[in-house]
């Protein structure tokens, strides 16, 4: 393009109203920042899921963004991912490699895990936006010890991966749901979805997960969870598509 411009749509694209309060636009400056030049590229975005709901969505939103104005600009290598995760995001690096991987530092430190249990996801959220800034903030001692094993060479299956997250917690649950308390809701109703192995928050919140080992059971708890509450965001998905090697 001829100078920047940032196009936004979708149903959730009213809130991301100012370009410089947007991942991908800051992607794109920075990118162009470290690189000497200006950021001479029009960014289409259609914003599709809820702002501010701790399921990477801004950040994966960056991380595209990165890899589109590396090949317009023909840029030979991005910056590192210790800078594009202080510049950018903790979860950048992640949403970068396109992979499952084991992060650690502020994000910085990533490496390879073996390819997760085919699966299917239900992604709710409660229509509460959560800042993750808020969370951080609120977030109090103990914290979790580091773990002393990591997971590298994968899960036989879905009660193996589900088994070693029960094992896990999120540290910023707590102070989420000091702030969205219907985040407890959300946990229980899903997680007595027939079918559903485990539920658990996202990230910062207020968005939650479950995993099933199969599609119709997914898409039973999504329809029952979005006819009871009809106020709540709720999709489902396959979270790992094996046998066209393709995460999704």
């Amino acid at each position: 393009a001829s100078e920047f411009r940032l196009d936004i749509a979708g149903p959730y694209g009213s809130g991301l109203d100012r370009a410089d309060q947007n991942s991908a636009a800051a992607a794109a400056q920075f990118l162009a920042r470290v690189n000497n030049r200006s950021p001479d590229v029009h960014i289409s975005l259609t914003k599709n899921v809820p702002i501010a709901s701790g399921i990477g969505g801004g950040s994966s939103d960056a991380a595209a963004t990165l890899l589109a104005c590396q090949q317009a600009w023909r840029i030979p290598a991005l910056p590192t991912m210790g800078d594009i995760a202080a510049a950018l995001g903790a979860d950048v690096p992640a949403c970068l490699r396109r992979k499952p991987t084991w992060m650690s530092g502020i994000g910085d430190v990533v490496e390879d895990v073996a390819a997760l249990p085919a699966c299917d996801v239900v992604l709710v959220n409660p229509g509460i936006a959560l800042p993750t800034a808020s969370v951080f903030k609120a977030l109090q001692p103990p914290y979790s010890q580091p773990l002393n094993t990591k997971p590298l060479h994968g899960w036989s299956g879905l009660p193996e991966l589900a088994a070693f997250l029960r094992s896990t917690r999120n540290d910023l649950e707590a102070p989420a749901l000091i702030q969205v308390p219907l985040i407890q809701v959300v946990l229980t109703q899903l997680g007595a979805q027939p079918g559903c192995q485990i539920a658990r928050m996202s990230g910062s919140g207020a968005s939650c997960f479950g995993l099933f080992e199969n599609a119709a059971a997914a898409q039973r708890a999504a329809q029952t969870l979005a006819e009871k509450q009809p106020q709540w965001w709720v999709k489902a998905g396959r979270l790992n598509d094996l046998a066209n090697d393709h995460v999704t």
